[in-house]
């Protein structure tokens, strides 16, 4: 029977202490490396819970599923896991004597995952109702963990959709622009084949973002293909998809009439091209030299400035909220 791949994606399910609630008086374990920073979530913690000990509401007002869509649903989780957990409650015992849990959220990843073969499903179980509560603590804690691009984007839309969040509100919780967030967003739409390099590391976000704009899921997969093979800087990626070719090479470079940029010189521009997630130059003259990062909104601006000097850009923030 197929298993969810591991590693790949952990989205909310990284925001939230592992293990069975606590009884009353009983001292819980010590919390993993990876879990001391986060905030406390009140009234829930994160399980992995067998399938066929999970029962669907029965007042779920949807009652039509689109039988493809879950099966599109479905392939993704055997590629790159579950991104976004669902969420349940307890639902006393069954007549073996088993616990049982009752959906909250995510009929559709349950089906879909029962559709790929899982046994267990990554799971918010939940002993509150208290939703602006549980809200407020997973948008905090999306603030504290390091998370991959698409880890986060799945953390985005679950807020966003299973728990009432708004843009503006995780914008500010996170401290990051509604523009980063809707482009990481925009990150989940892109193919399978895609998102697992993306969440592997083959290719960064810098790379994804370009391929978003080709629209074709075949070209898409194509580029992404040639960006690992050939080892491309996203300023190569920007320029291929600039041209409306992503068959095609990398773009002609116009013949140079002055001195070529020294090697160094160049692959420090790359490097920081990837790292700034837009196009660098530098230039270096007989007495001075100049750096210059591209930037095409004040919203993408605020993104270079935050990942150049974090304490400016939050000094900047405070500057115009007072």
């Amino acid at each position: 029977m197929s298993q969810q791949r591991r590693g790949l994606g952990k989205g909310l399910a990284a925001l939230i202490p592992n293990g069975p609630a606590m009884e009353p008086g009983v001292v819980p374990a010590p919390a993993p490396p990876g879990d001391r920073d986060l905030v406390p979530v009140a009234g829930a913690h994160f399980q992995e819970i067998l399938i066929k000990q999970i029962v669907p509401n029965p007042r779920q007002p949807r009652d039509i599923f689109d039988d493809e869509r879950i099966r599109e649903l479905a392939d993704s989780i055997l590629e790159v896991g579950l991104l976004q957990p669902i969420v349940v409650r307890a639902a006393g015992r069954d007549d073996h004597g088993k616990d049982q849990f009752e959906l909250i959220m995510g009929e559709r990843r349950w089906r879909a995952s029962q559709l790929a073969g899982l046994e267990r499903i990554p799971s918010i179980v939940r002993s509150t109702g208290d939703d602006e509560m549980l809200r407020e603590a997973l948008i905090e804690n999306l603030q504290r963990e390091q998370l991959n691009s698409l880890e986060e984007g799945a953390a985005y839309r679950q807020l966003l959709d299973d728990f009432g969040a708004t843009h503006e509100q995780l914008a500010k919780k996170v401290g990051r622009s509604r523009s980063h967030i809707t482009n990481t967003l925009r990150l989940l739409s892109l193919p399978v084949s895609v998102q697992v390099r993306l969440a592997a590391g083959s290719i960064t976000p810098g790379h994804a973002r370009p391929l978003l704009t080709l629209g074709d899921p075949v070209a898409q997969e194509r580029l992404a293909d040639r960006i690992v093979a050939e080892g491309m800087t996203v300023r190569t990626v920007e320029e291929i998809v600039s041209m409306g070719d992503a068959s095609a090479g990398p773009a002609p470079r116009k013949p140079r009439t002055k001195q070529p940029t020294a090697p160094a010189l160049r692959t420090l521009a790359d490097r920081l091209s990837d790292h700034f997630e837009t196009k660098v130059k530098v230039d270096l003259g007989r007495r001075k030299g100049r750096i210059v990062v591209e930037f095409s909104t004040i919203d993408d601006l605020e993104r270079i400035i935050g990942t150049m000097a974090p304490d400016a850009a939050n000094q900047m923030r405070g500057l115009e909220s007072d």
